[in-house]
């Protein structure tokens, strides 16, 4: 919703807004914008903006006082993916990056491929992409998208006018809003679509994995015959999803398998070649970690590619990218200990994330602090998986939430001496500081604002 504010901002419109918890990096971004922001869902936040249109994020349901005062008033009122698809999207090239995880690395990392290349992408990204420092932008019209290559402006993927730009955005499958409980990625209307890979998730709104790919296949339904699908050759439920029908041209994925591959040259996926259809392209060196961003690149190559782009300069790219903030962002150093951020929100994100870190730093200590806030995580749904994911942590302390509907004790039981909880963010930031030392590696995970703890527990070691 930060990023679709500042879209809004961007077409000349004058813009407020409000939510539960405002904290950075967002909150930092939109007040550069000159975007006011009220902290709480009171009414009288509606009453002082006077707005023709409200955009209701899908955090807000019947009951909450500005949603009701907001009704009760008749101000027309629209979901934010609907906003985006209508206003935004509608003469566009879209990019669309769908998937349990991944989706705003690979959202960032596809953004930079295109501007790299010379596109000039419009995007909008759930976070804030280190390359640009903005969530989102319209990007720039009236110019080719294909410059210095003729060829590609005869590119028979994408068929409409080339001064229409491209724009890359992020399609998460959680629903529209409380009017509309369809997932967001429907109103899109993607060009080329990305299914990066797909797990049970958002315990809160599916009941199973069968009703998540119902919805994945609905996001196929509306990829034009002259796109391009972007699929992740290794995942079986996407599999499944394609199974169910699929009209539209599919290029596919993996690290053995499909017609783009990689090749690990270092363990720690820093290094690796890429190739297609057989043969090597080039070599990636760059700053990310782990076979998963190996994953993500793949996608987004083979996007760019489907896209016209040049592949020598798109994977060139690569070496100058730099993630999202919170996608394991180095926060600083003191005596040696190495301090992280990272915004997870379900095991398997978890793991990788470790492992990957486990292969660059070898028989190193990691530490983990972690809030499990998703609703997901708060409802249970992964309380099985979760020690499971941490094996490549050295020890690990949990947020003990008062909300969570599960026995956070068999998850510290199951890490075998490795786990403990604490009750507040400031005794989990003592119980890490009374443990660590010199070059142990120090990894804060949660999806939300963590109380800044990160930064806070950097400050203690001094």
């Amino acid at each position: 919703m930060g990023g679709v504010a500042a879209l809004a901002r961007e077409l000349d419109h004058e813009v407020a807004g409000c939510d539960a918890n405002i904290y950075p990096p967002m909150s930092d971004q939109l007040q550069a914008l000159g975007i006011r922001l009220d902290s709480g869902y009171r009414a009288e936040h509606l009453d002082a903006s006077n707005p023709d249109l409200v955009i209701v994020g899908n955090a807000l349901s019947r009951g909450n006082p500005i949603v009701e005062r907001m009704l009760d008033a008749r101000i027309p009122y629209v979901s934010g993916p609907q906003w985006i698809g209508e206003n935004v999207l509608a003469s566009r090239h879209v990019f669309a990056v769908a998937g349990t995880h991944g989706k705003t690395t690979t959202t960032a990392m596809l953004a930079w491929i295109l501007e790299a290349c010379g596109r000039n992408p419009g995007f909008l990204v759930g976070g804030v992409p280190e390359n640009f420092g903005v969530s989102a932008r319209l990007g720039k019209r009236g110019q080719s998208q294909f410059p210095g290559n003729a060829a590609a402006e005869k590119d028979l993927q994408l068929r409409k006018p080339v001064s229409d730009p491209f724009f890359v955005i992020e399609a998460d499958e959680y629903d529209t809003a409380f009017f509309d409980k369809r997932s967001k990625f429907v109103h899109y209307r993607p060009t080329v679509a990305i299914l990066n890979n797909l797990e049970y998730d958002h315990a809160d709104i599916f009941p199973d994995v069968a009703a998540i790919q119902r919805q994945f296949h609905h996001l196929l339904r509306t990829v034009p015959g002259n796109g391009r699908l972007i699929v992740n050759a290794e995942d079986p439920r996407v599999a499944e999803v394609l199974a169910m029908g699929a009209w539209t041209p599919v290029t596919r994925f993996g690290t053995d398998t499909g017609e783009w591959q990689a090749h690990l040259i270092a363990a720690d996926g820093s290094h690796f070649s890429v190739l297609r259809d057989g043969r090597e392209l080039g070599e990636v060196r760059w700053n990310l970690l782990g076979r998963h961003n190996v994953m993500n690149a793949l996608a987004a190559l083979a996007a760019a590619d489907a896209g016209g782009a040049d592949v020598t300069r798109a994977i060139a790219a690569l070496a100058d990218f730099r993630s999202a903030k919170r996608r394991l962002e180095f926060v600083g150093e003191h005596n040696g200990i190495r301090v992280y951020d990272d915004f997870a929100h379900h095991p398997t994100a978890i793991a990788t994330t470790l492992a990957g870190l486990r292969a660059r730093v070898g028989e190193a200590r990691i530490l983990v602090g972690m809030e499990p806030r998703s609703n997901s995580m708060r409802l249970g749904a992964h309380a099985d998986e979760l020690a499971p994911s941490l094996r490549d942590a050295d020890a690990v302390v949990f947020l003990k939430r008062p909300e969570l509907s599960w026995d956070a004790a068999r998850v510290i039981d199951a890490l075998g001496g490795r786990g403990r909880s604490a009750p507040t963010v400031d005794a989990l930031i003592a119980a890490l500081t009374e443990q660590a030392r010199a070059s142990d590696h120090v990894v804060f995970m949660s999806n939300g604002g963590f109380e800044d703890a990160p930064r806070r527990f950097l400050r203690s070691l001094r």
